[in-house]
């Protein structure tokens, strides 16, 4: 990678830019912008999902973030309101290849250029995203700056001390500004062909969700697989939970350091966990605040996992799934106390993908068995739930 000052002009020989991504150790790349104008700044990550570049964009988990794609086709199936995550993109910012075509699909109401405009996200195409992935790679997840100016004026000095001064995400709780402000209910189920969400009507399992940035697609696996659920914020106490007198209790995915969540989270966890008997299940951040919960510790990845094509094994039946991540941190393996099992683990490098308590109804996953976008091989997860719920009633 370039040294500080060095700029990498990616931009057509012709044609001025309108967009400057500036890396803290002074790397440039220009590009063309769409989406909102104006200055961004975040921690660079990169996925690596063919599909749902829309889901990305709107998945809680990746408040604090800019995205590279590293696949090239990005936005040629527009947008629609059916594929959102959350109400509004939570990721700070969109990095990609090729700039995004006319969209062409059935499903597609809104351009992605405007779908992002329309909510003050910022986008930069015309990048070489495979180099920028390799320094992201091997140097780890770098603070950036990402500015749209349709004049093409940039003072670059200012984005590379903008993005110096970011704090990054360590240390950083961003749980609390993507959860939801008071509690709810959620019937709806995972998408069906051909009439699209069907609602859950005879539920057999009463749930608590804990939200520390739920995907909505999640809350759909959990009404699918009989569940009512009822979701909380994350700031929830113990016994706010209980009151409820759930069947089960879910911790959901969300962003930030698990460690700093865990400052309000683990003392809840704690006091679930105290009821013997009652089922618990944890993706992504949750799964993070469930290992805190118990003793293990958590740690800052190099440049994460970001993507749909995770290989990760089940340590108790040998099987290998093809999963979707994304994560910056993980469960430090070597830290789970006695009594503790690790159920899954990455193919790719052997993180921590998975817990479960001994003898208890209790686990979590690092993946995302939900999916959205992604394949759906760890979608037993939520049955394996449900069926933990039906056994400690019988």
């Amino acid at each position: 990678m370039p040294t500080a000052a060095q700029t990498l002009d990616t931009s057509p020989s012709k044609v001025k830019p309108t967009a400057c991504l500036a890396l803290a150790d002074g790397t440039l790349f220009y590009g063309t912008g769409f989406g909102a104008t104006g200055t961004t700044v975040a921690e660079l990550c990169f996925n690596t999902a063919m599909t749902g570049y829309q889901e990305i964009m709107t998945d809680p988990s990746y408040a604090g973030q800019i995205v590279t794609f590293t696949f090239p086709h990005i936005g040629n199936t527009g947008t629609n309101s059916q594929d959102d995550e959350t109400a509004d993109p939570v990721a700070e910012g969109m990095v990609v290849k090729w700039n995004p075509t006319e969209a062409s699909n059935w499903r597609n109401t809104q351009e992605l250029g405007d779908w992002l405009a329309s909510r003050n996200r910022i986008a930069i195409g015309g990048i070489d995203t495979r180099r920028l992935t390799r320094a992201i790679r091997q140097q780890g997840a770098p603070h950036a700056a990402l500015a749209h100016d349709p004049e093409g004026n940039f003072d670059t000095d200012a984005l590379i001390a903008q993005a110096r001064a970011f704090a990054g995400l360590e240390g950083l709780d961003l749980a609390k500004e993507v959860t939801c402000s008071q509690s709810y209910k959620w019937n709806e189920m995972r998408w069906a062909w051909p009439d699209g969400y069907p609602t859950q009507d005879a539920p057999k399992h009463k749930v608590v969700a804990i939200d520390f940035g739920a995907k909505r697609n999640i809350l759909r696996c959990l009404a699918s697989a009989g569940c009512d659920v009822t979701v909380l914020p994350a700031t929830a106490t113990a016994e706010d939970v209980l009151a409820h007198n759930p069947d089960g209790v879910f911790l959901s995915n969300g962003p930030g350091d698990p460690a700093a969540t865990g400052e309000y989270a683990v003392p809840m966890i704690k006091g679930v966990l105290a009821q013997k008997d009652l089922p618990v299940f944890g993706i992504c951040l949750g799964h993070q605040m469930l290992a805190l919960a118990v003793g293990a510790k958590t740690i800052k990845m190099n440049h994460g996992h970001h993507g749909a094509n995770h290989p990760v094994k089940d340590k108790d039946t040998g099987k290998v799934e093809i999963t979707s991540m994304n994560h910056g941190f993980a469960v430090d393996s070597q830290s789970l106390p006695t009594g503790v099992v690790e159920s899954h683990v990455s193919l790719f490098d052997g993180s921590n993908c998975g817990i479960r308590l001994d003898g208890r109804p209790v686990f979590s996953v690092q993946h995302h068995p939900e999916a959205s976008p992604g394949p759906q091989d760890s979608y037993y997860l939520f049955e394996r739930f449900a069926q933990n719920m039906a056994d400690q009633k019988a």
